[in-house]
């Protein structure tokens, strides 16, 4: 049985009247103290004083539509230029309208509370309180169809290295625009941060390149790269004697493909691994309905997608995440100083190399034992 003193070693609830000239940091750590306030606080010691050191690679995972609310500009650049977010899982929708602000169109805030008829009839198009123009769509449709059309696109690849080649010509348009830094495709491409998308054909920017399959284009996204790429990085993550972090925003596929790096490198190609480090997670989702279930940190190590022993190193916090991120990336930015890039967009093809060695070395041991204990037979 635990000791009851035990129970009673966190600290005493006993904080300061709030001033009005608190930092962000000075507030959460003053006041946000139980509750999923509590939870946030946390989320963002675990996330600064844990995963920002410098030997853990950081992945994230993007649902929801937070970049037209702002947050890839406000938030998630500022996070890959201090190098606090090494590689990113996001929906092609966050990508998506992501463009069109590295392409100088406009989003606007509006109101949930409209006819969304009259809407309609005036070519507005609403995110719940956010509004644009219909051409927005067409333009930035019109763009990725012209950019993807080029003969260095005319080929099977990866999402991130389709990304990577998109946010590049998003950057010099946004050169040429006199516009600086809006595009969190540009940004990546420019700190070598690689983006994945797990669900490639579900958005805009896949329903642009299947048009451009039904005249012949050859450009076509590769699945298993995508899930071998991501298993390479964090596998290079522990074999070169660091940790593997995941900041988990939202749910969805992309957390799913962000923490089955782990099941892949362990289940399938039979190498030895514990699972990631640290787990940190915002979602207004419950495990009991079937939105979380599978993806809280305890259920994750059943399949071997968090290292048992690391549990003390994982939080969740149930909040809406256009609440909660804007707050941890203050913290951490207060708190942290910036680490160095680890642009593992260029480290690749030295990355699948690495996990391709380990598997079929893991792979041949396998095959050498089951044919010892057949006695040479073939099954």
């Amino acid at each position: 049985m635990t000791p009851r003193n035990d129970f009673l070693r966190g600290a005493r609830i006993d904080p300061k009247p709030i001033t009005g000239r608190e930092t962000v940091p000075e507030l959460i750590d003053n006041a946000f103290l139980a509750y999923n306030a509590g939870r946030l606080g946390e989320a963002c010691r675990l996330f600064t004083e844990r995963m920002l050191a410098d030997d853990v690679t950081v992945g994230m995972s993007l649902t929801g539509a937070m970049t037209p609310a702002g947050l890839g500009m406000s938030t998630i650049i500022p996070l890959l230029e201090a190098g606090f977010v090494d590689w990113i899982v996001s929906t092609g929708a966050n990508l998506y309208h992501d463009a069109h602000f590295g392409l100088g169109l406009s989003m606007h805030r509006g109101s949930p509370f409209v006819d969304d008829v009259e809407l309609r009839e005036q070519g507005v198009v609403r995110i719940y309180d956010i509004f644009f123009d219909y051409e927005v769509l067409l333009s930035t449709d019109a763009y990725i169809r012209e950019v993807s059309a080029g003969a260095e696109f005319q080929r099977p690849m990866s999402t991130a290295e389709y990304h990577y080649l998109l946010g590049g010509y998003i950057l010099e348009r946004e050169k040429a625009l006199g516009i600086k830094r809006k595009s969190l495709l540009g940004v990546a491409h420019d700190c070598a941060v690689p983006i994945y998308t797990s669900s490639p054909g579900d958005s805009s920017i896949g329903m642009n390149v299947a048009e451009q399959a039904l005249a012949g284009g050859q450009l076509r996204f590769d699945p298993s790269a995508d899930v071998n790429e991501t298993s390479a990085i964090v596998f290079r993550a522990k074999v070169t004697g660091g940790k593997s972090g995941v900041l988990i925003v939202g749910g969805g596929s992309p957390k799913n493909f962000v923490l089955q790096t782990e099941p892949q490198i362990q289940e399938v190609l039979g190498i030895s691994e514990k699972g990631h480090d640290y787990y940190l997670q915002i979602t207004d989702a419950r495990p009991d309905t079937g939105g979380l279930s599978g993806a809280t940190p305890a259920e994750a190590v059943s399949w071997g997608k968090v290292d048992p022993d690391q549990l003390p190193g994982t939080v969740v916090c149930y909040l809406d995440n256009t609440v909660a991120l804007p707050l941890l990336t203050a913290y951490a930015l207060a708190r942290r100083k910036p680490r160095r890039l680890k642009r593992l967009y260029q480290l690749r093809d030295e990355m699948m190399r690495q996990l391709t060695e380990e598997y079929l070395a893991a792979k041949a041991d396998r095959d050498s034992r089951a044919e010892a204990a057949t006695g040479g037979r073939s099954a």
